[in-house]
């Protein structure tokens, strides 16, 4: 299959991002707000089987990382997934990822700045959110390169504050090896619900992908960038993971509103708990600045082939950002900022994501050896896995994400149901 065609409506970006730019571009979407909210409900979900749902969630997020990394050196454009399922199984079903990303993680946006609001000023939480999106928006049009710059200030804050907190829990007096046993009150469905609400906080790899017309060498750059981004990943969550299931256990870590602060709490070190307040904050401030970036960009893809409206497909001729898109994404995400509240985004975001990488890869599938082709098990497991752990999200996630993916089909269907009678 060919690439894409050349990109239109306001020319092409600027190759700027190096490994270590792309490398901190997704440690920023990924160790971000999710290990500091998304143990608790897993924890719900899964027990004591918390760890087996995140090995699964890695697994899952492995086979989805190598698909993107194969398809993204292939074709190292804006739009990811929406790209790669357009070039190698046809527009619809790019289409489909795109709208699947785009309404996922938009979603995500949202939960991420209503994190910071919540950290920052409870009472005011959707003053506070809004404030984010609209600040944080303004980086991004200011230039890529000085995203990569913040999110690289975040990451090294936040891995501090993480760092820390597993130091403190694993010195503590606190610990009882019996707690990482898997008892009786795990079944097969809650470690799957566990793995598909933990991959909320593995998915932003994507964010590499979705930047391939800003990477320079993309070929030898992304492959490179997107493992290792995972792999950091996975190695700081296993090991905050452990350090509060040893002190708090399953039950107390399940009913725990921010499981990090009651952690250090238990290991009875409260003074560091406004510490780890502020790393959350900093953490959500990292992922909504990442997930803005990821959004717009697959906008401009969309834009550009006329899935979303052509303007937003305008890149800035002195910054070299797509920064209609930008806007639009910025006012949407401010919208649900100020109305929605971050539990439900949570669930909606998963499955939305999860449909975006069954299809990548599906894609990956398709290529041919020269092509760079995984091994034929990683989209297998890839695919299967997504769409077990899409379904195996609570039954309001489910019912939500299935409405809005096929919601989604219908306009398609219906745009060009007008475009062959025109």
């Amino acid at each position: 299959m060919g690439t894409s065609a050349a990109p239109a409506g306001g020319g092409g970006l600027e190759r700027r991002l190096g490994v270590s730019d792309a490398v901190v571009i997704g440690l920023g979407s990924m160790i971000g707000a999710g290990i500091f909210a998304s143990l608790a409900p897993a924890a719900s979900a899964a027990g004591s089987g918390l760890l087996l749902g995140l090995a699964l969630a890695a697994v899952v997020a492995y086979c989805n990382a190598t698909s993107s990394a194969r398809l993204a050196a292939r074709y190292p454009q804006s739009g990811g997934t929406y790209v790669y399922g357009r070039e190698r199984l046809g527009d619809f079903w790019g289409y489909l990822a795109g709208w699947g990303f785009v309404v996922g993680k938009t979603a995500s946006c949202a939960a991420m700045a209503l994190t910071v609001g919540s950290y920052v000023w409870p009472e005011q939480a959707h003053a506070v959110a809004v404030a984010a999106v609209v600040v944080l928006t303004a980086v991004n049009y200011a230039g890529v390169r000085k995203s990569a710059l913040l999110t690289r200030a975040v990451v090294a804050v936040v891995l501090a504050v993480l760092a820390t907190v597993v130091v403190v829990c694993l010195t503590s007096g606190s610990v009882v090896a019996t707690r990482l046993d898997v008892g009786a009150d795990t079944s097969a469905g809650g470690v799957l619900q566990a793995a598909g609400l933990l991959f909320f906080a593995f998915a932003g790899y994507a964010r590499i992908a979705t930047l391939g017309e800003e990477v320079r060498d993309p070929k030898r750059t992304i492959p490179r960038a997107i493992p290792s981004a995972l792999g950091i990943t996975l190695v700081v969550y296993a090991a905050v993971a452990v350090a509060v299931l040893l002190v708090l256990g399953p039950d107390r870590l399940s009913d725990a509103a921010a499981p990090l602060v009651e952690a250090v709490r238990a290991a009875g070190v409260p003074g560091l708990a406004p510490v780890v307040r502020v790393g959350a904050a900093v953490a959500a401030l990292g992922s909504l600045l990442a997930l803005i970036l990821g959004v717009s960009r697959t906008t401009l893809a969309m834009a550009r082939d006329r899935h979303l409206p052509h303007a937003l497909a305008a890149v800035h001729p002195r910054f070299h950002v797509p920064h209609r898109a930008e806007l639009a994404v910025g006012c949407v995400v401010a919208v649900l900022a100020a109305t929605t509240d971050v539990r439900g985004a949570i669930g909606f975001s998963s499955f939305g994501v999860l449909a975006y990488y069954a299809i990548a890869n599906a894609a990956a599938w398709t290529l041919a050896p020269e092509e760079g082709r995984p091994a034929r098990i990683v989209p297998i497991v890839g695919t299967s896995g997504c769409l077990v752990l899409a379904f195996a999200l609570p039954l309001a996630s489910v019912l939500a994400g299935a409405a809005v993916i096929t919601a989604g089909a219908a306009a398609y269907g219906v745009r060009r149901a007008i475009d062959r009678d025109t």
